[in-house]
């Protein structure tokens, strides 16, 4: 059994199945159906056009679940459209897939849930463990998502920067439970670059190989972070760079810039760098500014005076940060830190010369880190800068 031939068809198999009438959530399980049957006959049958094949036998199953539902005569007249046997139709609904996963309706996580389900085929037991919740929640989250675009037609226009937006957050989980979501995120954003030409979607595209190329070296053996500076660029992959930067170049020369297509040139210019001395670091802030217009982030201006502190020294970073601080309701003066502030505080503040207040930002950054590896990076520079006071 070919899983990455089935993982690769299913979308399609759903895509045409709901063009031809059939509600989402009922399509979803049809699908389930014939891939569970396709698991039994195949091993000693293996069809000649498996989505043909799989296309078959998933609207059977959607109109024997019709013809037993209490909507049967609503329904009736979908028996008319079952297909002819033979090769399936080239038509590929994938795109239109990518949207209705994306609804504006969903929230982001059970966007993220159902797209990967319907166009990444993952199975549920594998979303609930990347996500690190039960199985049975998981499952009504899916359910749920599904009930709630089953009434929307195929044929409306899709957003297109609502799907990357999605994709950006399964790619930003990174790697739990059986499914590395970073790598399932590229095949998934490949694959609907392959389907549309977008600028943006290729900027996503280059974003995420060149964010990927540095997988090997954010972790030591022991598991802790390794900042960027520090990482060994030897085991940074060259191949996704080159690949990424060839993207990215191609985006820009169609002169409609986006914001992931600004993240992916911060991105490279750190991937361009042979050392983290030799960053080019006025370039950078140069970006960011291009990519403050596009957003009006607080976080973008967040990494905006890091790079600021890097380029003009850190009086300058710690300048920027304070009039974030002055213009933003999520500034830690105001009692709602946005993620890192703290932390960015420590570190310029380090570059400064001023380790005591370094450290108690570190310490402070520490006890509101998101995750466990965070939380250890900061807790050791607030330590070894605390060692370095008090020899």
């Amino acid at each position: 059994m070919n899983e990455v031939l089935l993982r690769s068809i299913t979308p399609r198999v759903l895509g045409i199945l709901v063009r031809r009438g059939a509600d989402f959530a009922a399509a979803e399980d049809a699908v389930q159906d014939a891939l569970v049957e396709a698991v039994r006959v195949w091993p000693a049958d293996p069809p000649r056009d498996p989505k043909g094949w799989l296309v078959s036998v998933a609207w059977r199953r959607f109109l024997d679940s019709t013809r037993a539902d209490a909507a049967r005569r609503r329904r009736e007249g979908l028996v008319d459209e079952e297909p002819a046997p033979g090769p399936a139709s080239a038509v590929d609904d994938t795109l239109q897939l990518y949207f209705l996963c994306a609804h504006p309706s969903l929230t982001p996580s059970s966007a993220v849930a159902l797209t990967l389900r319907a166009v990444g085929g993952l199975t549920t037991r594998q979303i609930a463990q990347a996500y690190l919740v039960p199985e049975a929640t998981m499952a009504q989250r899916i359910s749920r998502a599904k009930r709630t675009v089953s009434g929307v037609r195929f044929d409306q226009p899709g957003d297109v920067a609502t799907v990357l937006r999605v994709l950006y957050l399964v790619f930003n989980e990174g790697y739990s439970g059986d499914v590395d979501l970073a790598a399932e995120a590229i095949r998934l954003t490949r694959q609907l670059a392959a389907a549309i030409e977008h600028p943006e979607v290729a900027g996503l595209l280059a974003l995420m190989l060149l964010h990927h190329a540095r997988h090997a070296a954010r972790t030591a053996p022991d598991g802790s972070l390794v900042p960027l500076a520090e990482q060994d660029r030897g085991r940074w992959d060259t191949e996704l760079i080159a690949e990424g930067v060839g993207i990215l170049q191609a985006a820009l020369a169609r002169d409609r810039l986006g914001e992931f297509q600004a993240q992916a040139a911060i991105a490279a210019l750190h991937a361009d760098a042979p050392t983290a001395e030799e960053t080019d670091w006025v370039q950078i802030v140069e970006w960011y500014d291009e990519l403050a217009r596009l957003t009006d982030s607080p976080v973008v201006r967040l990494n905006r005076a890091v790079a600021i502190g890097e380029a003009d020294g850190p009086r300058a970073g710690l300048a920027a940060l304070a009039a974030l601080d002055d213009s933003s309701p999520s500034s830690s003066s105001r009692g709602c830190p946005m993620p890192r502030h703290t932390a960015v505080a420590a570190y310029l503040h380090e570059r400064d010369g001023d380790l005591a207040t370094a450290a108690r930002l570190y310490a402070e950054a520490a006890r509101k880190a998101p995750n466990l590896a965070e939380r250890d990076h900061l807790n050791r520079q607030a330590a070894r800068l605390n060692t370095r006071r008090c020899p």
